[in-house]
Protein backbone atom coordinates (compact mmCIF):
# COMPACT_ATOMS: atom_id res chain seq x y z
CA UNK A 1 0.00 0.00 0.00
CA UNK A 2 1.08 3.92 -0.44
CA UNK A 3 2.14 5.38 3.04
CA UNK A 4 3.28 8.36 3.90
CA UNK A 5 5.82 9.03 6.74
CA UNK A 6 4.92 12.29 7.95
CA UNK A 7 6.18 14.08 10.89
CA UNK A 8 4.72 16.04 13.64
CA UNK A 9 5.45 19.11 12.23
CA UNK A 10 4.27 18.50 8.79
CA UNK A 11 1.14 17.50 10.05
CA UNK A 12 0.73 19.84 12.13
CA UNK A 13 0.73 22.50 9.01
CA UNK A 14 -0.95 20.69 7.41
CA UNK A 15 -4.39 22.69 5.98
CA UNK A 16 -7.66 22.06 3.60
CA UNK A 17 -7.63 24.26 1.02
CA UNK A 18 -9.36 25.24 -2.65
CA UNK A 19 -7.56 24.80 -5.91
CA UNK A 20 -9.30 26.02 -9.32
CA UNK A 21 -6.53 23.78 -11.31
CA UNK A 22 -7.29 20.50 -9.19
CA UNK A 23 -11.10 21.41 -10.10
CA UNK A 24 -10.19 21.44 -13.48
CA UNK A 25 -8.08 18.34 -13.59
CA UNK A 26 -10.94 16.72 -12.63
CA UNK A 27 -13.70 18.17 -14.81
CA UNK A 28 -10.60 17.48 -17.71
CA UNK A 29 -10.15 13.58 -16.36
CA UNK A 30 -14.34 13.35 -16.39
CA UNK A 31 -14.46 14.40 -20.05
CA UNK A 32 -11.56 12.39 -21.06
CA UNK A 33 -12.50 9.10 -19.46
CA UNK A 34 -16.50 9.83 -19.78
CA UNK A 35 -16.68 9.19 -16.02
CA UNK A 36 -18.67 12.24 -14.41
CA UNK A 37 -19.52 12.37 -10.69
CA UNK A 38 -23.14 10.59 -10.08
CA UNK A 39 -25.01 13.73 -10.74
CA UNK A 40 -23.08 15.19 -13.48
CA UNK A 41 -24.13 13.07 -16.53
CA UNK A 42 -25.93 16.26 -17.59
CA UNK A 43 -22.73 18.48 -17.14
CA UNK A 44 -20.98 15.70 -19.17
CA UNK A 45 -23.34 15.76 -21.85
CA UNK A 46 -23.39 19.12 -22.46
CA UNK A 47 -19.60 19.17 -22.76
CA UNK A 48 -18.03 16.34 -23.98
CA UNK A 49 -18.83 16.98 -27.30
CA UNK A 50 -16.97 20.31 -27.75
CA UNK A 51 -14.04 18.59 -25.91
CA UNK A 52 -13.79 16.04 -28.36
CA UNK A 53 -14.14 18.06 -31.51
CA UNK A 54 -11.16 19.93 -29.38
CA UNK A 55 -8.86 17.34 -29.66
CA UNK A 56 -9.88 15.54 -32.93
CA UNK A 57 -8.86 19.02 -34.82
CA UNK A 58 -5.56 19.06 -32.75
CA UNK A 59 -3.35 15.71 -32.68
CA UNK A 60 -1.04 17.08 -30.85
CA UNK A 61 -3.05 18.08 -28.26
CA UNK A 62 -4.51 14.83 -27.96
CA UNK A 63 -1.54 12.60 -28.11
CA UNK A 64 -0.73 15.16 -25.30
CA UNK A 65 -3.98 13.98 -22.75
CA UNK A 66 -2.96 10.49 -23.99
CA UNK A 67 0.49 10.61 -22.59
CA UNK A 68 -0.34 13.19 -19.38
CA UNK A 69 -3.66 10.90 -18.14
CA UNK A 70 -2.87 7.44 -17.31
CA UNK A 71 -4.77 5.30 -15.77
CA UNK A 72 -3.99 5.85 -12.14
CA UNK A 73 -1.21 7.85 -13.03
CA UNK A 74 -0.90 11.97 -13.84
CA UNK A 75 2.17 13.96 -15.15
CA UNK A 76 3.44 15.91 -12.23
CA UNK A 77 3.71 18.74 -13.99
CA UNK A 78 0.22 19.66 -14.62
CA UNK A 79 -1.12 19.16 -11.32
CA UNK A 80 1.31 20.67 -8.58
CA UNK A 81 -0.17 21.30 -5.35
CA UNK A 82 -0.79 25.10 -4.62
CA UNK A 83 1.05 27.25 -3.28
CA UNK A 84 0.39 29.64 -0.03
CA UNK A 85 0.56 32.97 -2.30
CA UNK A 86 -1.97 31.38 -5.18
CA UNK A 87 -5.35 33.41 -5.29
CA UNK A 88 -6.65 32.41 -8.31
CA UNK A 89 -6.35 29.80 -10.97
CA UNK A 90 -4.73 32.44 -13.48
CA UNK A 91 -1.70 32.10 -10.60
CA UNK A 92 -1.40 27.90 -10.69
CA UNK A 93 -1.50 27.68 -14.33
CA UNK A 94 1.29 30.39 -14.44
CA UNK A 95 3.51 27.41 -13.19
CA UNK A 96 2.61 24.81 -15.70
CA UNK A 97 3.56 27.76 -18.04
CA UNK A 98 7.05 28.45 -16.93
CA UNK A 99 7.84 24.24 -16.17
CA UNK A 100 10.84 23.36 -18.40
CA UNK A 101 10.10 21.64 -21.60
CA UNK A 102 12.62 19.27 -20.60
CA UNK A 103 10.82 18.38 -16.94
CA UNK A 104 7.51 17.95 -18.47
CA UNK A 105 8.56 15.38 -21.03
CA UNK A 106 10.41 13.41 -18.20
CA UNK A 107 7.29 13.71 -16.81
CA UNK A 108 5.16 12.02 -19.70
CA UNK A 109 7.93 9.73 -20.26
CA UNK A 110 7.75 8.34 -16.58
CA UNK A 111 3.93 7.85 -16.76
CA UNK A 112 4.53 5.96 -20.29
CA UNK A 113 7.23 4.01 -18.88
CA UNK A 114 8.78 4.71 -22.29
CA UNK A 115 10.41 7.68 -23.79
CA UNK A 116 7.34 10.26 -25.29
CA UNK A 117 6.26 10.16 -28.99
CA UNK A 118 8.21 12.39 -31.48
CA UNK A 119 5.49 14.81 -31.41
CA UNK A 120 5.34 15.46 -27.93
CA UNK A 121 9.31 16.75 -27.48
CA UNK A 122 9.10 19.90 -28.77
CA UNK A 123 9.51 23.66 -26.52
CA UNK A 124 5.85 24.80 -26.19
CA UNK A 125 4.86 21.29 -24.59
CA UNK A 126 3.82 22.99 -21.04
CA UNK A 127 2.62 26.20 -23.10
CA UNK A 128 0.17 23.86 -24.87
CA UNK A 129 -1.24 21.82 -21.43
CA UNK A 130 -1.53 25.00 -20.18
CA UNK A 131 -3.60 25.81 -23.02
CA UNK A 132 -5.61 22.98 -22.95
CA UNK A 133 -6.68 23.24 -19.33
CA UNK A 134 -7.04 26.80 -19.58
CA UNK A 135 -9.76 25.94 -21.94
CA UNK A 136 -11.33 23.38 -19.53
CA UNK A 137 -11.44 26.18 -17.01
CA UNK A 138 -13.13 28.65 -19.10
CA UNK A 139 -15.55 26.54 -20.65
CA UNK A 140 -16.59 24.03 -18.79
CA UNK A 141 -16.09 24.84 -14.54
CA UNK A 142 -15.69 28.63 -14.41
CA UNK A 143 -19.53 29.19 -15.14
CA UNK A 144 -20.13 27.33 -12.25
CA UNK A 145 -17.28 27.70 -10.23
CA UNK A 146 -19.41 30.70 -7.73
CA UNK A 147 -21.97 27.45 -7.20
CA UNK A 148 -19.03 24.59 -6.76
CA UNK A 149 -16.98 26.67 -4.66
CA UNK A 150 -19.59 27.40 -2.04
CA UNK A 151 -19.77 23.73 -1.95
CA UNK A 152 -16.15 22.98 -1.35
CA UNK A 153 -16.07 24.82 1.57
CA UNK A 154 -18.53 23.75 3.30
CA UNK A 155 -16.39 20.26 2.83
CA UNK A 156 -13.62 22.25 4.24
CA UNK A 157 -15.57 23.53 6.98
CA UNK A 158 -16.84 20.33 8.02
CA UNK A 159 -13.30 18.51 7.82
CA UNK A 160 -11.89 21.44 9.78
CA UNK A 161 -13.89 21.05 13.06
CA UNK A 162 -14.24 17.24 12.58
CA UNK A 163 -10.02 18.09 12.82
CA UNK A 164 -10.50 20.14 16.10
CA UNK A 165 -12.82 17.27 17.35
CA UNK A 166 -11.54 14.39 17.43
CA UNK A 167 -8.31 14.83 15.19
CA UNK A 168 -6.51 14.23 11.95
CA UNK A 169 -8.17 10.49 12.12
CA UNK A 170 -11.86 11.38 11.99
CA UNK A 171 -11.20 14.80 9.76
CA UNK A 172 -9.27 12.05 6.89
CA UNK A 173 -12.31 9.30 7.68
CA UNK A 174 -14.16 8.47 4.67
CA UNK A 175 -11.76 11.48 2.39
CA UNK A 176 -11.17 9.05 -0.32
CA UNK A 177 -11.21 5.17 -1.21
CA UNK A 178 -8.13 3.36 0.24
CA UNK A 179 -6.80 5.97 2.39
CA UNK A 180 -6.98 5.95 6.36
CA UNK A 181 -4.72 7.27 9.40
CA UNK A 182 -2.31 4.69 10.45
CA UNK A 183 -1.06 6.26 13.63
CA UNK A 184 2.75 6.85 14.20
CA UNK A 185 3.36 9.47 11.84
CA UNK A 186 2.17 7.26 8.85
CA UNK A 187 -0.74 8.05 6.23
CA UNK A 188 -1.85 5.51 3.77
CA UNK A 189 -2.98 7.48 0.76
CA UNK A 190 -3.97 4.80 -1.50
CA UNK A 191 -4.38 0.87 -2.04
CA UNK A 192 -1.41 1.03 -4.80
CA UNK A 193 1.51 -1.65 -3.69
CA UNK A 194 4.00 1.68 -3.68
CA UNK A 195 7.03 1.50 -1.37
CA UNK A 196 6.55 4.18 1.83
CA UNK A 197 7.35 7.74 0.80
CA UNK A 198 9.33 10.17 3.77
CA UNK A 199 7.82 13.38 3.66
CA UNK A 200 10.64 16.20 4.31
CA UNK A 201 10.46 17.81 7.94
CA UNK A 202 9.64 21.09 5.90
CA UNK A 203 7.38 19.93 3.76
CA UNK A 204 3.75 21.59 2.94
CA UNK A 205 0.94 18.97 2.71
CA UNK A 206 -2.29 20.11 1.56
CA UNK A 207 -5.91 18.73 1.36
CA UNK A 208 -8.02 19.88 -1.69
CA UNK A 209 -11.61 19.41 -2.36
CA UNK A 210 -13.20 18.42 -5.95
CA UNK A 211 -16.03 17.58 -7.58
CA UNK A 212 -14.73 15.14 -9.50
CA UNK A 213 -15.87 11.03 -9.41
CA UNK A 214 -11.71 9.76 -8.39
CA UNK A 215 -9.31 11.71 -6.02
CA UNK A 216 -5.39 11.44 -6.51
CA UNK A 217 -2.40 12.56 -4.89
CA UNK A 218 0.19 14.91 -6.20
CA UNK A 219 2.90 16.88 -5.47
CA UNK A 220 5.91 19.28 -6.53
CA UNK A 221 9.16 17.54 -4.88
CA UNK A 222 10.51 17.97 -2.35
CA UNK A 223 8.47 20.56 -0.07
CA UNK A 224 4.82 20.30 -1.64
CA UNK A 225 2.22 17.56 -1.09
CA UNK A 226 -1.27 17.23 -1.93
CA UNK A 227 -4.35 14.77 -1.56
CA UNK A 228 -7.17 15.78 -3.68
CA UNK A 229 -10.59 14.16 -2.58
CA UNK A 230 -14.05 13.95 -3.95
CA UNK A 231 -16.35 16.48 -1.81
CA UNK A 232 -18.99 15.47 0.30
CA UNK A 233 -22.78 16.00 -0.58
CA UNK A 234 -24.25 16.10 -3.54
CA UNK A 235 -23.61 17.94 -6.68
CA UNK A 236 -26.67 17.85 -8.99
CA UNK A 237 -26.19 19.18 -12.48
CA UNK A 238 -28.57 22.01 -12.27
CA UNK A 239 -27.61 25.52 -10.58
CA UNK A 240 -29.01 26.05 -7.40
CA UNK A 241 -32.60 26.72 -7.34
CA UNK A 242 -34.91 29.32 -5.16
CA UNK A 243 -37.16 28.15 -2.48
CA UNK A 244 -40.31 27.83 -3.75
CA UNK A 245 -42.38 31.27 -3.62
CA UNK A 246 -44.84 30.27 -1.50
CA UNK A 247 -42.30 30.13 1.52
CA UNK A 248 -40.48 33.31 0.69
CA UNK A 249 -43.46 35.01 1.17
CA UNK A 250 -43.96 33.34 3.99
CA UNK A 251 -40.66 33.14 5.92
CA UNK A 252 -38.73 35.93 3.86
CA UNK A 253 -36.05 34.73 0.89
CA UNK A 254 -33.01 34.51 2.85
CA UNK A 255 -34.58 32.54 6.19
CA UNK A 256 -36.20 29.92 2.79
CA UNK A 257 -33.00 29.63 1.44
CA UNK A 258 -31.29 28.58 5.17
CA UNK A 259 -34.51 26.14 5.58
CA UNK A 260 -34.24 24.86 1.53
CA UNK A 261 -30.47 24.29 2.16
CA UNK A 262 -30.76 21.67 5.30
CA UNK A 263 -30.98 18.92 2.95
CA UNK A 264 -28.59 17.32 5.20
CA UNK A 265 -27.70 18.24 9.45
CA UNK A 266 -25.30 20.89 9.48
CA UNK A 267 -23.61 23.75 11.34
CA UNK A 268 -23.67 27.45 11.00
CA UNK A 269 -20.57 27.76 9.60
CA UNK A 270 -21.13 25.23 6.53
CA UNK A 271 -24.55 27.15 6.01
CA UNK A 272 -22.13 30.49 5.62
CA UNK A 273 -19.88 28.78 3.57
CA UNK A 274 -23.13 27.52 1.40
CA UNK A 275 -25.10 30.13 1.31
CA UNK A 276 -22.87 33.58 0.96
CA UNK A 277 -24.70 35.03 3.56
CA UNK A 278 -23.27 36.23 6.99
CA UNK A 279 -22.69 34.26 10.27
CA UNK A 280 -25.13 36.55 12.56
CA UNK A 281 -27.52 36.35 9.52
CA UNK A 282 -27.42 32.77 9.48
CA UNK A 283 -27.54 32.15 13.28
CA UNK A 284 -30.35 34.71 13.74
CA UNK A 285 -32.21 33.16 10.82
CA UNK A 286 -31.96 29.34 12.27
CA UNK A 287 -32.98 30.32 15.79
CA UNK A 288 -35.83 31.67 14.10
CA UNK A 289 -36.29 28.42 12.74
CA UNK A 290 -35.66 26.72 15.89
CA UNK A 291 -38.27 28.30 17.60
CA UNK A 292 -40.84 27.56 14.73
CA UNK A 293 -40.38 24.03 15.54
CA UNK A 294 -38.98 23.92 11.50
CA UNK A 295 -35.40 23.06 12.74
CA UNK A 296 -34.02 20.89 15.39
CA UNK A 297 -30.16 21.07 16.72
CA UNK A 298 -28.49 18.38 18.09
CA UNK A 299 -24.37 18.50 19.46
CA UNK A 300 -21.91 16.55 17.36
CA UNK A 301 -18.12 16.71 18.71
CA UNK A 302 -18.17 20.25 18.87
CA UNK A 303 -19.99 21.58 16.29
CA UNK A 304 -24.13 22.11 16.99
CA UNK A 305 -25.88 20.52 13.38
CA UNK A 306 -28.91 21.68 12.62
CA UNK A 307 -31.77 19.52 11.12
CA UNK A 308 -35.08 20.19 9.31
CA UNK A 309 -38.25 18.85 11.54
CA UNK A 310 -40.58 16.95 9.63
CA UNK A 311 -42.81 19.97 9.20
CA UNK A 312 -39.45 21.73 8.24
CA UNK A 313 -39.41 19.17 5.24
CA UNK A 314 -42.65 19.67 4.27
CA UNK A 315 -42.19 23.02 3.88
CA UNK A 316 -39.00 23.34 1.94
CA UNK A 317 -40.54 20.58 -0.68
CA UNK A 318 -40.40 21.96 -4.24
CA UNK A 319 -44.13 23.52 -5.05
CA UNK A 320 -43.97 20.56 -8.02
CA UNK A 321 -44.03 17.92 -5.42
CA UNK A 322 -47.11 19.09 -3.17
CA UNK A 323 -48.95 20.49 -6.10
CA UNK A 324 -47.93 16.75 -7.79
CA UNK A 325 -49.11 14.53 -4.49
CA UNK A 326 -52.82 13.63 -5.33
CA UNK A 327 -53.35 11.57 -2.01
CA UNK A 328 -51.81 14.94 0.09
CA UNK A 329 -54.47 17.32 -2.35
CA UNK A 330 -57.35 15.05 -0.95
CA UNK A 331 -56.27 15.15 2.46
CA UNK A 332 -56.12 18.64 2.47
CA UNK A 333 -59.55 18.92 1.33
CA UNK A 334 -61.37 16.50 2.99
Amino acid sequence: MGVWRIGADVLARGRFTLSPLAETIGALEALHWGTPRPGRETWLRDHRPAYRARLDADPVEALLVWAALRPRWMADFIGAPPEESDRSFRDELERVRRTPPEVAEADLAAGLGHPVPAELRRPDLPERAAALLEWVWTATVRPEWPRLRRVLEADIVARTQALSSGGWAAALAGLRPGMRWLGDGRLQVNAYDNPPRDIADDARLTFIPVSAAHGWVCWDLPHRYGIVYPCAGLLADAPESAPPQALSRLLGPVRATVLCRLTTPMSTTQLVALTGYGLGSVGGHLKVLLDARLVQRRRSGRSVLYYRTSLGDRLAAPETAVRGDPAEAARDHA
